[in-house]
């Protein structure tokens, strides 16, 4: 379709007004029709490679997540393309006899595990056009799409994120009026299990473990606070408002100058539906953002995958982050997952003249000011630069739990960035503090204990796990006994004083620090070492990262332990600027003792920091 002229008055950073936005999601839902079934009940997009749960359920995710976004393009009736008369056509077609070898029947949610997931998607697509599409569908093919529904009521098969999914089917039954005690009670369930994993300041964990990623604004916020939002449910709104308010607060500074989410956690190729949470913050009045930095935000992050190749010639969108990626999948990714996408175009059921929509572009936090900042519990410290927009995260206290004899990059690197990795294995790992074994492989990090924040650093301490978990026979096993390393990082401006100190390793014993991995023509990636290591910075030569394709290099400095415990320091950089300084003229780094530094930053300020069990005086 022609695209709409910019307009650089009312959008001064990106050009992209609510046009752009509709004609995208229009672009999106016609370029799916090709592969639709012959009923449309099921979408089987082309792919590397199917999901966990096979080609049928992929074609009923394709379905549900494109649903969802023709919904919101919808919601205020406005459908010039006839969206949503071909997905009343699917629904009546995959519900009439689910669970069959037929080309249109759906995969039942009682049998299939992702289903479930997929049938929020189209929960939620009804909710919001009850009125256009519901309301006029046949009766019984109305008792047929609550009898495939209901089975999402139960208890969740996931316990984490998931259990919003049925919260998110009963949102819709309690509005048409069907099942609405069961459904109540499926609500209350779930946001009695989600409270266990609230922990303050906006931030919940994904589960019984310490992960912390982009579920947390655009999963655990987005669905209780939308059902509250359309129940209009003023006790849960009062409730669960403030904590997205106080997410966004954080989330706000996750997005680059040029328009990029932070790529930390997993699911990335679900990409600008990191802009859901910063729509329904401005949707509920829940948001510390004006509507001119929520657009800004949200149409930069469009505007930032769709310029770097996210969707292909045929306007499909890709399994990757720019483009096509596969290391940056998981086995549940399918062909149609990258379509939950459609999360971020929820700032269109806002009406055109909402101040979303009329008010002028505002810069985003990292293009307006420098920015250090500890993230309440989670043991995450972001640090921007606004001469360039960089984002910059640093990771002492998220864990994931998933394979223990594998290292996750998404979560268990030092740290990320809006331009640059994670490397992938067989590439040695970015942004990594490693002991290396008598052939030379690294160690895992391992899960990490977080040991405190402060305004200018974090600091934790893991356990290393072996490279080659065929050594221990037991992957959550440590490479050897008693060995810890207590590390931790303090940053100003562009500049970061890495510091790791090794406990209980057999003197001797090899150690590796690696800095940021980057393309040719990219940021510049600096690393300089201070105390423990020797003086010559080496480049590992890196390939492909979500970025782009290779090759890259990553700097790295080698040390050797010399007893019980060893500490190492290193000075790291990375910028977009032009011709910058040497990293190692951004501070003067003192080792005053085995464990504490003393840091004196280039403007004349002073910072001082002792690995050690955390004191409130130093952390």
């Amino acid at each position: 379709m022609p695209t709409p002229p910019e307009n650089r008055e009312l959008s001064p950073y990106t050009g992209w007004t609510r046009a752009h936005w509709e004609t995208t999601a229009d672009d999106l839902l016609l370029a799916v029709r090709p592969y639709a079934s012959p009923r449309a009940a099921l979408i089987g997009l082309p792919g590397p490679r199917p999901s966990w749960s096979g080609p049928r359920s992929d074609g009923l995710e394709g379905y549900a997540r494109t649903f969802l976004l023709a919904a919101l393009r919808t919601a205020h009736g406005d459908d010039p393309h006839g969206h949503l008369d071909r997905y009343a056509e699917g629904l009546a077609a995959g519900t009439e006899r689910p669970g069959t070898t037929d080309p249109d029947f759906w995969p039942r949610p009682a049998d299939t595990r992702q289903a479930v997931v997929e049938s929020a998607s189209v929960a939620l697509a009804l909710r919001l056009t009850r009125r256009h599409l519901w309301d006029r569908l046949d009766t019984r093919v109305r008792e047929r799409v609550v009898d495939w529904l209901l089975p999402a009521l139960g208890p969740s098969p996931v316990d984490n994120n998931w259990w919003l999914f049925g919260l998110t089917v009963a949102g819709f039954l309690q509005d048409a009026g069907i099942e609405t005690d069961r459904a109540a009670a499926t609500v209350d369930r779930a946001l009695e299990r989600i409270e266990h994993w609230y922990l303050g300041d906006g931030w919940y964990s994904d589960g019984d473990n310490r992960a912390f990623d982009h579920y947390n604004p655009w999963a655990l916020h987005f669905y209780p606070v939308l059902h509250a939002h359309l129940a209009g449910d003023r006790a849960l709104l009062d409730r669960y408002g403030p904590r997205l308010r106080a997410q966004l607060d954080a989330h706000v500074h996750l997005f680059d100058g040029n328009g990029a989410p932070l790529p930390y956690g997993r699911s990335l190729t679900y990409r600008f539906a990191a802009a859901a949470a910063p729509w329904l913050g401005t949707l509920t009045g829940h948001t510390p953002l004006t509507p001119g930095a929520t657009r800004r935000l949200a149409s930069g992050s469009l505007r930032h995958f769709l310029d770097r190749g996210a969707t292909d010639a045929r306007g499909l969108l890709t399994l990757g982050w720019h483009g096509p990626y596969e290391p940056v999948l998981q086995s549940y990714s399918g062909p149609g997952s990258p379509y939950w996408a459609a999360k971020g175009f929820l700032g269109l059921l806002l009406p055109d003249g909402h101040p979303a929509w009329t008010d002028p572009e505002e810069a985003l936090p990292a293009e307006r000011a420098d920015t250090v900042r500890a993230f309440g519990p989670t043991g995450l410290l972001v640090q921007t630069t606004a001469a360039d927009g960089l984002v910059r995260l640093h990771n002492h206290g998220s864990n994931h739990v998933g394979d223990p004899g594998t290292d996750d990059p998404g979560y268990s690197r030092h740290a990320y960035s809006t331009r640059t990795g994670p490397t992938h294995a067989p590439d040695p790992a970015d942004n990594h503090f490693a002991l290396l074994d008598a052939a030379g492989r690294a160690t895992r990090r391992g899960p990490v204990t977080p040991l405190g924040t402060g305004p200018d650093r974090a600091l934790s301490r893991h356990t290393p796990l072996p490279g080659d978990p065929s050594d221990t026979g037991d992957p959550s096993e440590p490479c050897a006994p008693g060995v810890q390393v207590l590390s931790a990082v303090l940053v100003h401006g562009r500049a970061e004083v890495r510091a790791h100190l090794v406990l209980g390793a057999p003197e001797g014993t090899p150690v590796r620090q690696t800095g940021w991995a980057v393309h040719p023509g990219g940021p510049a990636s600096q690393l300089h070492p201070v105390h423990g290591y020797a003086p010559d910075v080496t480049e590992l030569p890196t390939g492909d990262t979500l970025q782009g394709p290779g090759p890259t290099r990553t700097p790295a400095l080698h040390g050797t332990t010399s007893g019980p415990a060893t500490l190492f320091v290193a000075l790291a950089s990375l910028t977009a600027e032009a011709d910058p300084a040497p990293v190692a003229t951004l501070a003067n780094v003192q080792v005053d003792d085995a464990r504490t530094l003393r840091v004196t930053w280039q403007n004349g300020t002073t910072a001082r920091l002792a690995l050690d069990a955390p004191d409130p005086e130093d952390q």
